[in-house]
């Protein structure tokens, strides 16, 4: 986007989204299980609101609450499946669902995450993943994801559980991932 340009501002459900600054590796609230919603009231589709309008300006697929410091259970996602076809969703208190046995195929690819800005690592997933919860009335919310839509359903998943992709990563390939991106490679606790 050229300084010129200006950001379309983000509307979710009549609400404009404010972005926040995304929080980084190291930071406490990433490494801890988030606290599931039980409010389902302006508050809520505000915090949505600014999710979106966060991971717009960051220019991410996905962003979990807790990656702008907020200590709850919701994630949003803009994210193309394996069709190309874009699913723009929010799922509070989600649920991860996984191929097992034969279903189970993994897709190694490179992953990257908006906590751990600029940096990528080869990370092996399953190639699909479905995802239950509800959305921000506590209508239920099932998504079913292929593609790189899987892995951000996994991903943000992940963030919610307090674990960053580069946690699944070998020891010495997380603190080369972490220290080119300048953060500590330990969380602060």
């Amino acid at each position: 986007m050229s300084q010129q340009e200006e950001q379309q501002p983000v509307v979710f459900e009549g609400r404009t989204g404010t972005a926040h600054p995304i929080t980084t590796y190291g930071t406490p609230v990433l490494h801890r299980r988030c606290t599931a919603v039980t409010a389902f009231d302006d508050g809520l589709t505000q915090l949505v609101a600014d999710m979106f309008a966060s991971m717009a300006a960051a220019e991410g697929v996905g962003l979990a609450a807790n990656q702008i410091g907020v200590d709850a259970r919701v994630f949003v996602v803009d994210c193309p499946d394996e069709t190309g076809e874009h699913v723009v969703a929010h799922v509070v208190n989600p649920v991860l669902h996984l191929p097992t046995g034969r279903r189970r195929k993994l897709d190694v690819d490179d992953e990257g995450c908006l906590s751990v800005p600029g940096q990528y690592a080869e990370l092996g997933r399953p190639d699909r993943a479905e995802v239950t919860g509800v959305d921000v009335h506590g209508e239920p919310v099932r998504i079913v994801g292929t593609g790189l839509l899987a892995r951000c359903l996994q991903h943000e998943t992940d963030h919610l559980e307090g674990v960053v992709y580069v946690d699944r990563l070998p020891v010495g390939e997380r603190v080369e991932v972490l220290t080119a991106a300048g953060l500590p490679t330990e969380p602060r606790r």
